[in-house]
């Protein structure tokens, strides 16, 4: 009975399902995701995000943001909502050369990211 019991409790351990969090690389102002832990589908959305958000701040803010639940500037929340306005401010900043599909990109990016690291 005994036997049984530990093999029941190690067949539990190993069915139990595992999380493919997001894995970040870097440290301080070097901090970023790992672009090994985005999805083949994510990819491009990376890219950009990786292009364009890095000329105004470090990708350590974003990664932070989405690590925490809060934006490290402001302390507000960072959840679905908060990406979209974030979006709809980059597409208004002058400089920030981003285009509706980028930013709709972007945005993605960041709700698949806020999704999960809230699991």
């Amino acid at each position: 009975m005994r036997k049984f019991l530990v093999l029941l409790a190690l067949v539990a351990l190993t069915a139990t399902s595992a999380h493919a969090a997001v894995r970040t690389v870097g440290k301080g102002d070097s901090l970023r995701f790992d672009p090994s832990s985005i999805p083949v589908s994510m990819k491009g959305h990376y890219d950009i995000v990786r292009a364009r958000c890095v000329k105004c701040h470090t990708l350590e803010r974003t990664v932070v943001a989405v690590q925490t639940g809060v934006a490290p500037i402001s302390g507000q929340p960072f959840d679905h909502k908060a990406t979209k306005a974030y979006g709809v401010k980059m597409l208004r900043k002058p400089d920030s050369n981003m285009s509706k599909a980028e930013v709709k990109a972007a945005v993605e990016l960041l709700n698949y990211l806020v999704d999960e690291a809230q699991r």
